[in-house]
């Protein structure tokens, strides 16, 4: 049987109590701090290969960077052709600062729009 608050006042009982419901929120993301990314970024020479734009260097590019943090991380710390950067030379907080120092970083500009490029 179901009773509504007014029913239940009829039949002299007292209504069940009402409890707020705050809608839940999804837990934020984790965002690195960018300033900081910049600094683990050049203590660990990350732009020896990689340029300090992101974009130069020897090896392959990280700007703009396409990888969610999680594939950046898993890459990181088991790379192919770096050496690897386990847990016990950076943590996941700097990595995820390092993730967003790259995301900070402008893309190289289009071939098409630099004149010397499009030079008979």
């Amino acid at each position: 049987m179901l009773l509504t608050a007014a029913g239940s006042v009829a039949l002299g009982r007292e209504p069940p109590a009402q409890t707020a419901t705050i809608p839940s929120r999804p837990a934020a993301a984790v965002v690195g701090n960018a300033e900081n990314g910049k600094d683990v970024y050049l203590r660990y020479s990350c732009y020896a290969c990689h340029g300090y734009a992101g974009h130069g260097g020897a090896t392959t590019r990280l700007v703009p960077m396409r990888l969610p943090l999680s594939a950046f991380s898993a890459f990181v710390r088991n790379p192919p052709s770096m050496p690897p950067y386990t847990a016990k030379v950076l943590s996941e907080t700097q990595l995820a600062d390092v993730w967003a120092y790259i995301k900070t970083l402008p893309e190289s500009p289009p071939a098409r729009t630099i004149p010397l490029l499009n030079q008979p």
